[in-house]
């Protein structure tokens, strides 16, 4: 059975979605937010049919709009299909990364520095073998995007990046505790409406 290269794409970034968030390592979040918006002002949001962009699988899509949709509804926002104040998105970005390291073992019989003096040697110096270790990771980048629908602007991002080599036991639980940490943030200045 063969699998074409845009299925195999879409599974592979939709496992990637739950690897970014979820993991041992911690979730590094950051925000970014447009300082002159009255975020109280709005009171509705739709989430962007992640299902159709074809860069993450169904059941991931899934995950990721319903813990979405958690944290706007427990923080006072009506989820709506008519003309929502606030439309959200989520991205994910993912990248295949290496790291080197280079370890040397020494042995000998050479000369060796002494407190009082240089002792030693003559002309012998000492042996080692250097072993050198790859490593090859992701680094992923998961957006959580909220956009004014009126206004077509973007109004809050919020990022979560993580280096990553193994998948989550829960990807429910994993996605849903990402998404939480990255709109821990949203609304800005504001605990719940």
């Amino acid at each position: 059975m063969r699998i074409s290269s845009k299925i195999f794409n879409s599974l592979l970034l939709g496992t990637a979605i739950v690897l970014v968030i979820s993991c041992s390592a911690p979730l590094k979040v950051n925000t970014d937010y447009d300082k002159s918006v009255n975020f109280s002002n709005y009171k509705t949001f739709s989430v962007y049919n992640l299902k159709t962009t074809g860069s993450v699988s169904q059941l991931n899509a899934e995950r990721i709009t319903n813990a979405i949709r958690n944290e706007m509804t427990k923080k006072g926002f009506t989820e709506t299909s008519n003309n929502a104040d606030l439309m959200v998105n989520a991205v994910v970005v993912l990248k295949d990364k290496q790291t080197t390291t280079a370890t040397t073992n020494y042995y000998g019989y050479g000369g060796m520095y002494r407190p009082y003096g240089y002792y030693g040697g003559m002309g012998m110096g000492a042996m080692g073998t250097t072993s050198v270790n790859t490593y090859e990771y992701k680094a992923g980048t998961f957006i959580i995007d909220v956009v004014d629908s009126k206004t077509q602007k973007m109004i809050w991002e919020g990022t979560g990046n993580k280096d990553f080599d193994s998948a989550p036991k829960n990807p429910d639980e994993a996605i849903t505790n990402g998404v939480a940490s990255i709109m821990a943030g949203f609304p800005p200045g504001m605990t719940k409406k």
